[in-house]
Protein backbone atom coordinates (compact mmCIF):
# COMPACT_ATOMS: atom_id res chain seq x y z
CA UNK A 1 0.00 0.00 0.00
CA UNK A 2 1.25 3.31 -0.65
CA UNK A 3 0.86 6.00 2.06
CA UNK A 4 1.21 9.58 1.99
CA UNK A 5 2.98 10.76 5.75
CA UNK A 6 1.04 13.79 6.70
CA UNK A 7 3.37 15.76 9.46
CA UNK A 8 1.57 18.79 11.79
CA UNK A 9 3.52 22.17 11.90
CA UNK A 10 4.24 21.61 15.20
CA UNK A 11 5.67 18.06 14.60
CA UNK A 12 7.62 19.84 11.86
CA UNK A 13 9.26 22.49 13.87
CA UNK A 14 9.11 21.35 17.33
CA UNK A 15 9.49 17.65 17.20
CA UNK A 16 10.88 16.69 13.76
CA UNK A 17 12.22 12.79 15.99
CA UNK A 18 8.42 12.33 16.24
CA UNK A 19 8.09 12.55 12.47
CA UNK A 20 10.99 10.21 12.07
CA UNK A 21 9.86 7.27 14.32
CA UNK A 22 6.02 7.88 12.43
CA UNK A 23 8.26 6.77 9.29
CA UNK A 24 9.95 4.11 10.55
CA UNK A 25 7.24 2.37 11.72
CA UNK A 26 4.95 2.41 8.69
CA UNK A 27 8.02 1.03 6.62
CA UNK A 28 8.60 -2.00 9.59
CA UNK A 29 4.69 -2.90 8.67
CA UNK A 30 5.32 -2.78 5.17
CA UNK A 31 4.10 0.32 3.95
CA UNK A 32 5.61 2.70 0.78
CA UNK A 33 5.81 5.78 2.57
CA UNK A 34 6.11 8.85 0.51
CA UNK A 35 6.39 12.55 2.32
CA UNK A 36 4.63 15.38 0.22
CA UNK A 37 7.44 18.20 0.43
CA UNK A 38 5.39 20.60 -0.38
CA UNK A 39 2.72 20.20 2.48
CA UNK A 40 1.60 22.83 5.05
CA UNK A 41 -0.56 23.42 7.85
CA UNK A 42 -4.18 21.64 7.71
CA UNK A 43 -6.14 24.51 8.35
CA UNK A 44 -7.31 23.70 11.80
CA UNK A 45 -6.18 26.89 13.36
CA UNK A 46 -7.79 28.98 11.62
CA UNK A 47 -10.67 26.88 11.89
CA UNK A 48 -10.71 26.65 15.31
CA UNK A 49 -10.69 30.05 15.47
CA UNK A 50 -13.63 30.69 13.95
CA UNK A 51 -11.74 31.91 10.52
CA UNK A 52 -12.48 28.46 8.74
CA UNK A 53 -12.95 31.25 5.55
CA UNK A 54 -9.11 31.88 5.53
CA UNK A 55 -8.27 28.45 5.61
CA UNK A 56 -8.99 27.78 1.75
CA UNK A 57 -5.58 28.17 0.85
CA UNK A 58 -4.60 25.06 3.56
CA UNK A 59 -7.35 23.07 1.88
CA UNK A 60 -6.53 23.58 -1.62
CA UNK A 61 -2.80 23.03 -1.05
CA UNK A 62 -3.74 19.70 1.17
CA UNK A 63 -5.74 18.42 -1.93
CA UNK A 64 -3.07 18.95 -4.23
CA UNK A 65 -0.40 17.48 -2.02
CA UNK A 66 -2.45 14.01 -1.01
CA UNK A 67 -3.70 13.12 -3.83
CA UNK A 68 -3.74 10.10 -5.15
CA UNK A 69 -2.88 7.89 -2.01
CA UNK A 70 -4.41 4.46 -1.06
CA UNK A 71 -3.83 5.98 2.62
CA UNK A 72 -3.15 9.53 4.30
CA UNK A 73 -1.37 8.70 7.92
CA UNK A 74 -0.90 11.77 10.93
CA UNK A 75 0.52 11.24 14.27
CA UNK A 76 -2.03 13.54 15.08
CA UNK A 77 -5.67 12.90 15.95
CA UNK A 78 -6.63 16.73 15.85
CA UNK A 79 -5.02 16.92 12.57
CA UNK A 80 -6.42 13.89 11.23
CA UNK A 81 -10.05 14.58 12.58
CA UNK A 82 -9.56 18.45 11.14
CA UNK A 83 -8.99 16.81 7.55
CA UNK A 84 -11.41 13.56 8.13
CA UNK A 85 -14.67 16.31 9.04
CA UNK A 86 -13.41 19.35 7.11
CA UNK A 87 -11.23 19.01 4.31
CA UNK A 88 -13.14 20.98 1.17
CA UNK A 89 -11.39 22.52 -1.82
CA UNK A 90 -12.57 23.38 -5.78
CA UNK A 91 -11.78 19.65 -6.36
CA UNK A 92 -14.82 18.39 -3.76
CA UNK A 93 -14.56 14.96 -5.28
CA UNK A 94 -11.38 14.75 -4.52
CA UNK A 95 -11.23 16.41 -1.00
CA UNK A 96 -13.70 13.92 -0.29
CA UNK A 97 -11.71 10.96 -1.37
CA UNK A 98 -8.97 11.75 0.80
CA UNK A 99 -11.20 12.41 3.75
CA UNK A 100 -12.10 8.54 3.30
CA UNK A 101 -8.43 7.55 3.37
CA UNK A 102 -7.08 9.77 6.70
CA UNK A 103 -6.41 7.65 9.14
CA UNK A 104 -4.14 8.85 12.75
CA UNK A 105 -1.63 6.61 13.40
CA UNK A 106 -2.68 4.26 15.64
CA UNK A 107 -5.79 3.26 13.57
CA UNK A 108 -4.35 3.05 10.75
CA UNK A 109 -1.84 0.15 12.39
CA UNK A 110 -4.81 -1.15 14.12
CA UNK A 111 -7.84 -1.10 11.75
CA UNK A 112 -5.78 -1.15 8.17
CA UNK A 113 -2.41 -3.48 8.55
CA UNK A 114 -4.16 -5.27 11.91
CA UNK A 115 -0.55 -5.08 13.39
CA UNK A 116 -0.31 -8.26 15.67
CA UNK A 117 3.37 -7.99 16.73
CA UNK A 118 6.09 -5.33 17.10
CA UNK A 119 10.34 -5.44 17.38
CA UNK A 120 9.94 -2.86 19.98
CA UNK A 121 11.28 -2.81 23.62
CA UNK A 122 10.59 -0.49 26.66
CA UNK A 123 10.93 -1.14 30.33
CA UNK A 124 9.21 1.96 31.57
CA UNK A 125 6.03 2.10 33.69
CA UNK A 126 4.04 4.55 31.07
CA UNK A 127 1.06 6.66 31.17
CA UNK A 128 -1.15 7.36 28.67
CA UNK A 129 -3.02 10.18 27.54
CA UNK A 130 -6.06 9.38 25.79
CA UNK A 131 -6.39 12.98 23.53
CA UNK A 132 -9.96 14.03 23.43
CA UNK A 133 -9.73 14.15 19.20
CA UNK A 134 -8.72 10.90 18.79
CA UNK A 135 -10.95 9.72 22.13
CA UNK A 136 -14.20 11.29 21.40
CA UNK A 137 -13.83 12.42 17.44
CA UNK A 138 -12.33 9.75 15.92
CA UNK A 139 -13.27 6.98 18.32
CA UNK A 140 -9.98 5.91 19.38
CA UNK A 141 -10.74 4.45 22.86
CA UNK A 142 -14.01 3.96 24.91
CA UNK A 143 -15.16 6.97 26.69
CA UNK A 144 -15.66 6.08 30.47
CA UNK A 145 -19.01 8.35 30.26
CA UNK A 146 -20.64 5.62 28.46
CA UNK A 147 -20.93 2.96 30.28
CA UNK A 148 -19.55 0.21 27.77
CA UNK A 149 -17.02 -2.17 27.63
CA UNK A 150 -13.64 -0.44 27.76
CA UNK A 151 -11.36 -0.75 24.47
CA UNK A 152 -8.46 1.30 23.56
CA UNK A 153 -6.31 1.40 20.02
CA UNK A 154 -3.19 3.11 21.43
CA UNK A 155 -3.68 0.24 24.16
CA UNK A 156 -3.92 -1.84 22.02
CA UNK A 157 -0.65 -1.31 20.51
CA UNK A 158 1.80 -0.86 23.87
CA UNK A 159 0.67 -3.52 24.69
CA UNK A 160 2.72 -5.33 22.41
CA UNK A 161 5.87 -3.74 23.54
CA UNK A 162 8.18 -5.56 25.66
CA UNK A 163 8.95 -4.45 29.20
CA UNK A 164 6.45 -2.02 29.03
CA UNK A 165 4.34 -1.51 31.76
CA UNK A 166 1.30 0.68 31.57
CA UNK A 167 -0.27 2.50 34.30
CA UNK A 168 -3.93 2.35 34.92
CA UNK A 169 -4.81 6.36 36.33
CA UNK A 170 -8.18 7.41 38.15
CA UNK A 171 -9.26 9.47 35.07
CA UNK A 172 -8.27 8.23 32.38
CA UNK A 173 -9.80 10.13 29.26
CA UNK A 174 -9.81 13.54 31.25
CA UNK A 175 -8.35 16.34 28.98
CA UNK A 176 -5.18 17.85 29.36
CA UNK A 177 -6.55 21.52 28.74
CA UNK A 178 -4.18 22.24 26.07
CA UNK A 179 -7.35 22.83 23.10
CA UNK A 180 -5.12 24.53 20.68
CA UNK A 181 -6.25 28.15 20.88
CA UNK A 182 -7.81 27.64 24.27
CA UNK A 183 -4.54 27.22 26.07
CA UNK A 184 -4.17 30.90 24.70
CA UNK A 185 -7.52 32.17 25.09
CA UNK A 186 -8.26 30.91 28.91
CA UNK A 187 -4.50 30.53 29.80
CA UNK A 188 -5.29 30.20 33.33
CA UNK A 189 -8.00 27.41 32.89
CA UNK A 190 -5.39 26.03 30.72
CA UNK A 191 -2.89 25.37 33.12
CA UNK A 192 -5.05 24.51 35.74
CA UNK A 193 -5.87 21.50 33.91
CA UNK A 194 -2.59 20.61 32.56
CA UNK A 195 -1.57 20.47 36.16
CA UNK A 196 -4.23 17.96 37.27
CA UNK A 197 -3.66 15.47 34.18
CA UNK A 198 -0.13 15.29 34.93
CA UNK A 199 -0.51 14.69 38.99
CA UNK A 200 -2.54 11.93 38.00
CA UNK A 201 0.21 10.44 36.42
CA UNK A 202 2.83 11.27 39.05
CA UNK A 203 0.29 9.86 41.56
CA UNK A 204 0.83 6.50 40.08
CA UNK A 205 4.65 6.69 39.68
CA UNK A 206 4.90 6.42 35.92
CA UNK A 207 8.44 7.43 33.72
CA UNK A 208 7.16 8.39 30.88
CA UNK A 209 3.82 10.11 29.47
CA UNK A 210 2.78 9.45 26.13
CA UNK A 211 0.09 9.81 23.31
CA UNK A 212 -1.42 10.17 19.81
CA UNK A 213 -1.22 14.07 20.36
CA UNK A 214 2.57 15.75 20.33
CA UNK A 215 -0.21 19.04 21.32
CA UNK A 216 -1.24 17.58 24.34
CA UNK A 217 1.99 16.31 24.80
CA UNK A 218 3.67 19.34 24.21
CA UNK A 219 1.01 21.04 27.10
CA UNK A 220 2.16 18.65 29.80
CA UNK A 221 5.83 18.42 28.96
CA UNK A 222 6.12 21.88 29.77
CA UNK A 223 4.37 21.67 32.87
CA UNK A 224 6.65 18.71 34.18
CA UNK A 225 9.81 21.16 32.93
CA UNK A 226 8.57 23.72 34.67
CA UNK A 227 8.09 21.70 38.15
CA UNK A 228 12.18 19.99 37.56
CA UNK A 229 10.14 16.70 37.28
CA UNK A 230 12.35 13.61 35.73
CA UNK A 231 9.02 12.08 33.77
CA UNK A 232 9.51 12.67 30.66
CA UNK A 233 7.03 13.03 27.57
CA UNK A 234 7.06 10.58 24.11
CA UNK A 235 4.80 9.95 21.56
CA UNK A 236 3.57 6.40 20.59
CA UNK A 237 5.33 5.99 17.44
CA UNK A 238 8.73 6.76 19.95
CA UNK A 239 7.81 4.06 21.99
CA UNK A 240 6.67 2.09 19.22
CA UNK A 241 10.11 1.86 17.55
CA UNK A 242 11.99 1.79 20.90
CA UNK A 243 14.63 -1.04 21.29
CA UNK A 244 15.93 -0.35 24.64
Amino acid sequence: MKVGLFIPCYIDQFYPHVAIATLKLLESVGCEVDYPLQQTCCGQPMANSGFENLAGGCNENFVRNFSGYDYIVSPSGSCTLHIKDHLHATNESEATTIRSRMYELTEFLTDVVNVSSLNATFPYRVGLHQSCHGQRGLGLAQMTERMLPPFSKPVQLLNLVDGLELVQLDRRDECCGFGGTFCVTEEAVSAKMGKDRVADHLRHGVNYITGVDVSCLMHMEGILKRSNSNVQIKHIAEILTATV
